[in-house]
C-alpha cells in the first residue's frame, strides 16, 4: 500500500542556463516522494498555454498526479530565472502574478486532499492572498491524522511574519535551512544557540519534528527527545537546485515507515547528495537510493 503524498503551491518552469526545466518546491517534493515509493500528486495551476501543458505533461512523465492541477485562462504559466554563483547555490528570478498565484479551492481538490497521508507546503505558493488563502483552507480540509509539513522555503520578500505564523500553526513538521534560521530566529525573538532556537521553536508552536539543512555541515532533526545530527555524504556539487526538496521528501516518507531519526537524516542525506551531484532538480534516483524505502511495507504512522 502506497501513502498519498500531496504537494501544493507553486509550479513553474526553472530557466537554467541549461535550459528550461520542470521546478517549484512543490512539484519537486512530489516527484522525490513518487521516487522513493509515493502516490504523489501536485496541487497548483498552470497557464492556459502551450507552456503549461508541457509543464503537466513532464509531470505526468515522472509518476506524480496531475489532477489537482488547474488552468488558469488569465495569467500565465509560471518561470523563475536561476543563476549560480561560484559554489554551486542558486539565485532566483521569480517571476510575478503567474497562474500559481491564483489557486482556487474546488470541491474536487478537497477531496483530493482528503485522501492524503503527508501533504507538504511552503511560503512561496502563498505570497499572492488567493493562492495562501486556498492553501490554508486546503490544509484544513486534510485528514487530522495526515502529516503537514510546512517547507519556509523563504524567498527574496515573497514571505511575511504572518503567512510564517499562520503555516506553523497548521503544520506538524517544520523543514527549514542554515540561511533561513536566522530571518526566523529575529523575526520571533529565538534566542541561544542552535539546538535552543530549534527547540524554542519546536515547542512554541506544538511542532512534532524539526528538520534543519545545512549544506555542506550536514542536517540536525528534533522531535523534542531525540536530537540527532548528521554529516553531510560528501558528494561533486553540479547545482543545488531541488536538494533541500529530495531532502524533505525522504524525511516525510521515513516518516511514514516510522523510522527512527537517525534512520531517516542519513537516507534523506545520501538523496540530497545525490541530487546536487546532478543537473536539475529531480534527477532520477538510482535504485540503491530508491530500494531502502520501497523494499519495506508501508506501515503508515509517524515515528514522532
Amino acid at each position: 500500500m502506497k501513502p498519498q503524498v500531496i504537494g501544493i503551491g507553486e509550479f513553474l518552469w526553472d530557466v537554467l542556463p541549461t535550459g528550461p526545466r520542470m521546478g517549484g518546491a512543490p512539484a519537486n517534493f512530489a516527484c522525490h516522494a513518487a521516487a522513493v515509493g509515493a502516490k504523489a500528486a501536485v496541487i497548483s495551476r498552470v497557464g492556459a498555454d502551450e507552456s503549461g501543458v508541457r509543464l503537466v505533461r513532464e509531470l505526468a512523465e515522472r509518476g506524480v498526479s496531475t489532477e489537482g492541477i488547474t488552468p488558469d485562462p488569465h495569467h500565465p504559466t509560471g518561470t523563475v530565472n536561476v543563476k549560480f554563483d561560484g559554489s554551486g547555490k542558486h539565485v532566483f528570478e521569480i517571476t510575478p502574478d503567474v497562474a500559481w498565484d491564483h489557486i482556487e479551492v474546488t470541491p474536487a481538490l478537497q477531496q483530493l486532499v482528503g485522501t492524503a497521508d503527508a501533504i507538504c507546503f511552503g511560503t512561496l505558493g502563498q505570497r499572492n492572498a488567493v493562492s495562501g488563502f486556498a492553501i490554508r483552507r486546503l490544509l484544513e480540509s486534510a485528514p487530522s491524522s495526515a502529516l503537514k509539513v510546512f517547507d519556509a522555503n523563504l524567498r527574496q520578500n515573497h514571505f511575511s511574519r504572518a503567512t510564517i505564523e499562520a503555516s506553523l500553526a497548521l503544520a506538524d513538521v517544520l523543514k527549514l535551512s542554515d540561511e533561513e534560521l536566522p530571518v526566523i530566529a529575529s523575526m520571533f525573538g529565538l534566542q541561544g544557540g542552535l539546538r535552543e532556537q530549534l527547540e524554542t521553536l519546536r515547542s512554541r508552536h506544538g511542532l512534532k519534528l524539526i528538520v534543519y539543512t545545512r549544506g555542506g555541515d550536514g542536517s540536525a532533526l528534533t522531535d523534542g527527545r531525540e536530537w540527532v545530527e548528521q554529516a553531510a555524504v560528501p558528494t561533486s556539487v553540479r547545482d543545488t537546485v531541488g536538494a533541500g526538496d529530495s531532502f524533505t521528501a525522504s524525511v516525510t516518507m521515513g516518516l511514514l515507515l516510522g523510522w527512527p531519526l537517525d534512520r531517516i537524516a542519513q537516507s534523506a542525506s545520501e538523496v540530497a547528495a545525490f541530487v546536487c551531484s546532478k543537473d536539475g532538480a529531480v534527477p532520477l534516483l538510482p535504485q540503491a537510493l530508491r530500494d531502502p524505502f520501497v523494499s519495506e511495507r508501508l506501515e503508515l504512522g509517524s515515528s514522532v
